[in-house]
């Protein structure tokens, strides 16, 4: 590929603008190496960690796809990309192990790239390891700069080296660029980028920079589109969705947000990911009151039920002070699905403090809990604290928070058999294909006999049987 110039075509335009040159430019270059090779060139994106990586995996297959890309499930592909995470170290450590792969299979196919993106990629030790170690990488990029994949593939073509462009902060967020849907019926929706709340524990807030919010026209606008192509159920997204509008010229609250949202026509679901505890208003808690929309669940990451030990991980509010927000939070909606994340085992944590999480995990009655024993992370100030907890007291704990988590859940579940309830048919079950899966508001799942034609639509669903975490049902 010839190198090209476009500094004199681009320096008046948008960023949006900018990235669509390049995608055009490199859409050129796929053609005519497919056209020699007599096949379409194919990529793979391999997505670790949470939500937002999977949302950011979305822009990255539109790009790809803009671009003249086949997306594929395998790694025998001519461009492989991981979207890394760094929550845990044992994260890291499976991306060396597969890279590994990547470069036999790169010996084979000399048309093959290969571009490490994610949080991972924010540390300067691993780009340094990844520079000296494993030389066959062509691209590596952080989580702000997503939108610039195609201007580095052009780059690299350009250099014939390595290229890596890591950003400690954004700069602006950039909006309309092509993004490819896991699924046509529901969507998630970033509202917001960064944390400012540094966890002791928690890496995000040094790769995933500041709290930055995107306009609410912005996020209105993407919406109305999506609903427009099929979406009923929208998930909005955020590191902390509590904070969202503080740095906007006009402020607006997340609350003010779900307001402007539940107005959207054709719109079925809303739900939202993760707020904080130490910020969830009297305000949110009216509006999902209130809303014929949102659905009957919120995520409420309690991390552990000592006070003691919510101070040393940096939570800001104490045992009773989380325990009073669920009670407004019940007295306002009674039968609201609360789930939520525990760590085991955090540096200092007693018997005594392990108990208090015991008792939470009693009193608040969780339908289900995302349980972690404690991982030392290293850049987090939790890494270095005194008295880090002996595996075989931490596995102890870890048993018996599960076995609690679990009695509580599956009794609530087994509340609602027999009742009738409103269900988004999600796929065809993974077990028997003459039964469809679908999801209610509360977020469990249910199985009923059905067709596939029902994907995408809510039905009513009888609740015949409680299996602890999931149902059996027929559809009415």
């Amino acid at each position: 590929m010839e190198n090209i110039d476009l500094s004199k075509n681009i320096s008046n335009l948008s960023e949006t603008e900018r990235q669509y040159k390049y995608m055009e430019q490199m859409r050129e270059y796929v053609s005519s190496v497919s056209k020699k090779l007599g096949r379409p060139l194919t990529a793979c994106i391999q997505t670790f960690g949470c939500q937002m990586n999977a949302r950011d995996s979305e822009k990255i297959t539109g790009i790809l796809e803009k671009i003249g890309y086949e997306i594929v499930e395998t790694e025998v592909a001519d461009f492989v990309i991981y979207n890394t995470c760094t929550v845990r170290e044992n994260a890291n450590l499976k991306v060396y192990g597969r890279l590994g792969h990547l470069s036999n299979l790169k010996k084979k196919n000399p048309h093959m790239m290969i571009a490490l993106c994610g949080c991972m990629m924010q540390e300067a030790t691993v780009v340094e390891k990844i520079q000296k170690s494993y030389k066959f990488v062509d691209i590596i990029f952080g989580t702000h700069n997503i939108f610039k994949l195609a201007e580095l593939m052009q780059a690299r073509h350009d250099s014939k080296g390595m290229i890596v462009d890591i950003w400690k902060e954004a700069t602006e967020i950039v909006e309309d660029l092509p993004s490819e849907r896991k699924f046509k019926f529901k969507a998630g929706v970033n509202i917001m980028f960064g944390c400012n709340n540094f966890c002791s524990y928690c890496i995000v807030p040094y790769v995933r920079g500041r709290e930055r919010s995107r306009n609410p026209e912005d996020i209105i606008k993407e919406i109305k589109s999506l609903v427009a192509d099929g979406v009923v159920e929208i998930m909005l997204l955020g590191q902390n969705v509590n904070s969202y509008g503080k740095g906007l010229e006009t402020p607006m609250t997340f609350a003010e947000l779900l307001q402007e949202v539940e107005k959207v026509e054709g719109l079925e679901r809303i739900r939202f990911m993760t707020p904080h505890p130490k910020d969830l208003s009297d305000e949110v808690i009216e509006v999902m009151k209130n809303s014929h929309k949102i659905c009957n669940h919120l995520h409420l990451p309690v991390q552990s039920g000592s006070s003691a030990i919510l101070k040393k991980m940096n939570r800001h509010y104490t045992k009773e002070s989380y325990l009073d927000l669920v009670r407004r939070v019940k007295e306002a909606m009674p039968n609201i699905s609360l789930t939520t994340d525990i760590i085991v085992g955090f540096p200092g944590e007693t018997e005594e403090d392990f108990q208090d999480t015991l008792d939470v995990v009693k009193e608040v009655g969780y339908s289900a809990a995302f349980t972690f024993i404690y991982s030392k992370r290293t850049g987090t100030p939790a890494a270095t604290m005194e008295d880090q907890i002996p595996e075989d007291v931490i596995k102890d704990r870890f048993d018996r928070l599960l076995k609690e988590v679990q009695n509580k859940a599956s009794g609530l579940a087994a509340d609602l058999t027999g009742t009738e309830q409103k269900v988004l048919v999600e796929s065809v079950s993974d077990h028997d294909p003459e039964y469809m899966t679908g999801r209610l508001t509360n977020n469990l799942l249910v199985h009923f006999k059905g067709c596939e034609e029902l994907i995408g639509k809510i039905v009513d669903v009888k609740l015949d049987e409680c299996k602890g975490f999931y149902y059996f049902g027929t559809m009415r």
